[in-house]
């Protein structure tokens, strides 16, 4: 637009009733599948060849700008028949080295988080795509899961902005989130009856978000969200929501895998019937390296903080998925199983200490024996 061209007035007032909402649907469902994920390269799934996948931040950064680049498949287009008629999906697969995946799915926007499709839902369309992934790449992975855990998924709702009233008057989108408060709430926590959601609830569900330009706005609650942006640039948002989905999945796969070792570990101590010391010992050293592999592999995963807005996005988002509690508390497991590493370690250590005081004695007591033995002998 050259300096001639008059610019939209966006209205700073209570906006009129919007004109027209349209944007799209994106779900996201993150599962883990292995321990991690060797570093053979993948050049096809699914028939699909496998590129690096890449965005670009459109808002204020730095000059180093960083994020990571999973490798990813975009699969062919579906057509599914929905509760209103045809719906076209668009399925993005990415592949991260901590040993899950990603997988995005893409529709006209539709006012419901869990899609119905004719011969199923989505939710089982997505479970048995993250199946074939898991047995096509199963020589890719270290000790892939016995069986896919329940996924965690995330919807995010996106409005093409800008937001427009019926006089075509371009809308500041956080005065329109002001005015729709409530209705935005009912649309992130699935309440179908909006006259029943409580202003508290309301401002809870909404009250995490962001805006970086008049035009842009971004709702973060727990199970959902709300993207107003300009369409191309979608993605960069879509991107952190994605990875911080992961994280919260991993985290919980790891919790679960603690539990169980604490579990074992527990069980075995308390039985004097059960596997060695030496053994127990040994698995608690090969979980203590696993987790710390696990925290550098996922730390890795986040480095996107070169562009502020995103990074603000990913700290709203996180502090939703209490990703800091989850931390918090497999960081306690870690502690509660490194001090039984250590309690076991000088268990076995005073053992061997017994053992060769012991032995020293044996020693002294058969050298007495044999020079009383040489006396007599003489």
């Amino acid at each position: 637009m050259t300096s001639t061209q008059a610019q939209p007035q966006i209205l700073e007032q209570k906006p009129s009733k919007t004109k027209r909402y349209v944007g799209e649907i994106v779900y996201i469902y993150a599962f883990d599948v292995a321990y991690e994920m060797n570093r053979q390269p993948v050049r096809a799934l699914l028939g699909q060849p496998v590129a690096q996948f890449v965005v670009d931040a459109s808002k204020r950064s730095p000059r180093h700008l960083f994020f990571y680049r999973p490798q990813m498949v975009r699969l062919p287009p579906l057509e599914r028949i929905g509760p209103h008629g045809p719906v076209r999906m668009e399925r993005v697969i990415k592949l991260l080295p901590v040993g899950a995946i990603s997988i995005t799915v893409r529709e006209d926007l539709i006012v419901y988080h869990d899609l119905q499709f004719s011969n199923g839902s989505l939710h089982q369309e997505v479970r048995r795509l993250a199946e074939e992934v898991r047995s096509e790449l199963a020589r890719h992975y270290v000790r892939p899961v016995p069986q896919l855990a329940e996924e965690e998924a995330y919807t995010v709702f996106c409005l093409a902005s800008p937001l427009l009233a019926d006089d075509g008057t371009v809308l500041s989108a956080e005065n329109w989130l002001r005015n729709h408060r409530r209705e935005v709430a009912s649309l992130l926590t699935q309440e179908p009856d909006i006259d029943q959601l409580s202003k508290q609830e309301a401002d809870e569900s909404t009250g995490r978000f962001l805006s970086y330009y008049q035009r842009d706005l971004v709702v973060v609650d727990w199970d959902a969200a709300l993207l107003v942006d300009e369409p191309k640039n979608f993605d960069e948002t879509l991107y952190v929501m994605e990875l911080a989905n992961l994280q919260l999945a991993e985290l919980e796969a790891y919790d679960r895998l603690l539990d169980d070792s604490l579990d074992r570990a527990y069980r075995d101590l308390g039985q004097r019937r059960s596997r060695g010391r030496a053994s127990i010992l040994r698995e608690l050293r090969e979980i203590r390296i696993d987790l710390a592999r696990f925290s550098d592999e996922l730390s890795n995963i986040t480095k996107f903080f070169g562009d502020w807005h995103l990074a603000r996005i990913y700290e709203n988002i996180s502090a939703r998925f209490h990703l800091a509690d989850w931390h918090r508390t497999i960081d306690d497991k870690l502690q509660t199983l490194a001090d039984l590493y250590q309690l076991l370690n000088h268990d076995q250590t005073n053992r061997w200490m017994l053992i060769l005081e012991v032995t020293i004695v044996l020693l002294f007591i058969i050298d007495l024996v044999i020079l009383f033995l040489g006396f007599k002998v003489h």
